[in-house]
């Protein structure tokens, strides 16, 4: 249950961490503001009911940002897979 816990609030900080960067972004040249706030809505989805609709809302509107955000998607998930396998691989030895 702890852990449970930590992991939600890990997902809360990294998402509007991510929220704050893309906000900054928005008015900074060197960051991509656009980029990080999807980012950040698509880490907060796995926690928060508003943030997955505003998702799934966005990516009704916009064919292209839903074929990017599954890219991304996917490929988090091969990395962490990878982490995991390796993690477990140590384990094992």
């Amino acid at each position: 249950m702890v852990r449970k816990q930590i992991r939600r609030i890990t997902v809360l900080v990294l998402g509007w961490t991510l929220i704050g960067f893309g906000i900054i972004g928005l008015f900074l040249p060197i960051l991509q503001g656009v980029l990080f706030i999807l980012l950040g809505l698509y880490v907060l989805s796995r926690e928060s009911e508003t943030a997955r609709v505003w998702l799934h809302n966005l990516r009704e509107r916009h064919p292209a940002v839903d074929a990017k955000l599954n890219r991304w998607s996917q490929w988090w998930r091969r990395r962490f897979r990878r982490i995991e396998d390796d993690a477990s691989a140590a384990r094992d030895e």
